[in-house]
């Protein structure tokens, strides 16, 4: 998948008017993502991604590995997608989701079996997953 198609598809999918808010959705979701998990982790789930895209996930240099909560990842991701307004959180939620969806079709089943084992269980971070299968193939 080239940053065109993944950039489109992410746009269509959250039904965005300009591939501007698909790019911010996707850089404030991946970036946050990257500096929540490991380095190595980073690293292996940005390297199938369209090189304009992985280093959202890679460019956290000294930055992985940071132990916040879900509400601190979606505080993160509202600030940089610029959707601070109380009533934003469901859809900074639901655009974090889907973006994640789409790195999962573009990445092998078992990378994701990694991230998700990085990332707490009793904390909201499963709804992260919601539109990504036990397969690791986006859910419908």
């Amino acid at each position: 998948m080239n940053f065109d198609e993944f950039t489109g598809t992410i746009q269509h999918r959250l039904e965005l008017p300009g591939t501007g808010q698909a790019v911010r959705a996707t850089r404030a979701t991946l970036t946050t993502l990257g500096e929540r998990i490991q380095a190595g982790e980073a690293t292996d789930l940005a390297a199938p991604l369209p090189m304009e895209v992985d280093f959202y996930l890679t460019g956290a240099v000294d930055e992985h590995g940071q132990h916040f909560d879900w509400n601190e990842f979606l505080d993160r991701v509202a600030e940089r997608e610029g959707q601070t307004a109380p009533d934003d959180r469901g859809d900074v939620a639901h655009h974090a989701r889907t973006v994640v969806a789409v790195v999962a079709e573009a990445t092998p089943a078992g990378e994701f079996d990694q991230v998700r084992a990085q990332l707490p269980t009793d904390e909201g971070w499963d709804t992260l997953f919601e539109l990504v299968g036990s397969d690791g193939a986006a859910v419908e």
